[in-house]
């Protein structure tokens, strides 16, 4: 990892989590796996506070454990993860395209907090969206329930690896570290929860209605009586789902550009039939009819014969990594002549102002000056202007970067995959 991306990752821990965090996460960045009583030594933090850091880096995916024969504990930071951080808006931001602000809000949860019961995060959610409807009116629960199982089915949320619930027969010590499991097939099942109830409003004080002081609530249930319905089914925000998502819009992107829009409708259709049943690293979509999804399995395979196709996904993601570096080789050209030719401008600027100044020390007439100042025509005033102005901004080839990383993910992914 170079040094700016180290630095980058410290400014992210720093931002989101604070300087304790972010310590702990850049030196194990820096150092590699570690076991708990060698960070605390080496980064000189007391053992609770390098645990509670640890607990903040493990609930947010940022940090990993391994349990080696010997019995140690060793953690491991995981550098791509903190640099997706970046991507949080943009994650937000697609959700919110997708499934309005409900489903922009329960991603938002999920970020923020790293894992949440659904239950927690309906609650939360409709809390929120009830803060800024009208008075009088609430968000049901269900309907934010509604929009968590749309987010599952499409799989932008899934399941977080949990504790097997088998019982233990073996009486002795417990394992160092629990081992975490999760069944492939259950990474997106919903469990069937009855969330009654409407958002609530936040009190402007600490005491209800009557003045009396509210008691302490209990943890997130159903009724405020009865335990948690979920307990122990924690949720994630999938961004590898994003990033299938992002990659499969440039690639219709690509295809209205390069052939028509009607080309383009079918990559799109074909992609959305087989966004779930494709895995994100794939270098082919799944075979697909012309008329409708074909069956997996060939004991169900149709009466009549059909063509098949598919998206060549490695094909599509080469073709726009040429395209996306054929750009960039531009602008580095068109930057350089920029350079060269603002280098040249601004050399000639100052010499005719230096000129200016020394004529008006002397006391040079009023035309002289003139005169002088007009060996900067009127176009290349206007350059000057357009460079203080535009000093700091992007251009739109600048912006195709994080694009470019997108694809070059995915192609590298597709690959590995071939290989």
């Amino acid at each position: 990892m170079t040094q700016a991306e180290i630095k980058l990752c410290s400014l992210l821990l720093q931002e989101h989590f604070g300087e304790i965090v972010e310590k702990i996460g850049v030196h194990l960045i820096r150092t590699g796996s570690q076991p708990l009583r060698v960070i605390a030594h080496d980064t000189g933090t007391s053992l609770d506070q390098v645990k509670k850091a640890l607990c903040v880096l493990v609930q947010h995916n940022l940090v990993s454990y391994q349990v080696h024969k010997r019995g140690v504990v060793e953690y491991e930071a995981q550098c791509s993860r903190v640099l997706r951080m970046l991507r949080y808006p943009r994650y937000i931001y697609t959700t919110k395209t997708l499934y309005s602000d409900t489903g922009e809000l329960i991603v938002e949860e999920l970020l923020l907090n790293g894992k949440l019961t659904m239950s927690a995060v309906v609650k939360k959610v409709a809390d929120r969206l009830t803060e800024t409807m009208e008075d009088g009116k609430t968000m049901d629960y269900a309907e934010v329930s509604n929009t968590f199982v749309r987010l599952a089915d499409t799989h932008f949320v899934q399941r977080c690896p949990s504790v097997p619930t088998t019982e233990n027969s073996d009486p002795g010590p417990p394992p160092p570290a629990p081992t975490l499991v999760i069944n492939e097939k259950d990474m997106y099942l919903v469990p069937k929860l009855s969330l009654i109830g409407k958002g609530k409003r936040r009190r402007s004080s600490d005491e209800d209605a009557a003045g009396e002081p509210k008691a302490k609530r209990p943890k997130y249930t159903t009724d405020n009586k009865e335990p948690i319905p979920d307990d122990g089914i924690y949720w994630q925000a999938n961004l590898d789902r994003f990033h299938q998502h992002f990659r499969d819009q440039a690639i219709v992107s690509a295809v209205a550009n390069r052939m028509d829009q009607t080309s383009s409708e079918i990559v799109r259709t074909m992609l959305r039939m087989s966004e779930i049943t494709t895995s994100s690293s794939a270098p082919f979509t799944q075979p697909l009819s012309s008329n409708e999804e074909i069956p997996k399995t060939p004991d169900h395979a149709p009466s009549r014969t059909f063509y098949l196709y598919t998206v060549n996904i490695l094909s599509a993601a080469r073709m726009l990594l040429h395209r996306c570096y054929k750009s960039i080789a531009n602008l580095i050209e068109r930057r350089q002549f920029e350079t060269k030719e603002n280098k040249r401008l601004l050399e000639k600027s100052q010499r005719v102002e230096a000129i200016i100044a020394s004529m008006q020390a002397t006391g040079a007439e009023e035309a002289q000056l003139q005169e002088i100042e007009e060996m900067i025509t009127a176009p290349e005033r206007q350059q000057l202007e357009t460079l203080k102005r535009n000093v700091n901004k992007l251009d739109a080839s600048e912006i195709q970067v994080d694009e470019t990383i997108f694809l070059l993910e995915s192609y590298i992914e597709c690959t590995m995959k071939r290989q």
